[in-house]
């Protein structure tokens, strides 16, 4: 069992969710439930699921969600560049977010593969 509070990957994927939240709060009343709902939880389950990993018995099944985890960080890409192109949030305030993202899934690899050597 890991620390998860220690692991540098989950406190830049809680930073990450923060600023999801703050970007998508001026969204559209109208995607309450739709885009802004979907950004939130995909950004909410990276560090859940690292955190849920690092809470298990072997290095094996910690893996297995960081999996989960690197998958929600490409979910959340997608929704971060659709609310882009949508005029939702502008590229000054995405492009910030989008480069954590893709500094947290170089560090979810990074993880995974030394979790396989251990």
């Amino acid at each position: 069992m890991h620390r998860f509070e220690d692991l540098k990957i989950w406190q830049k994927a809680i930073d990450i969710t923060e600023k999801c939240y703050i970007a998508s709060e001026n969204f559209p009343k109208e995607e309450k439930y739709g885009l802004t709902s979907q950004l939130r939880r995909s950004a909410v389950s990276i560090p859940s699921n690292i955190s849920e990993g690092a809470g298990r018995n072997t290095n094996g099944e910690f893996k297995q969600f960081l999996g989960i985890a690197n998958g929600s960080s490409y979910e959340l890409l997608t929704q971060l560049y659709l609310s882009k192109r949508l005029n939702l949030i502008t590229e000054e305030n995405v492009r910030p977010i989008i480069n954590e993202i893709l500094e947290v899934t170089r560090m979810n690899f990074s993880l995974q593969k030394s979790l396989t050597k251990s």
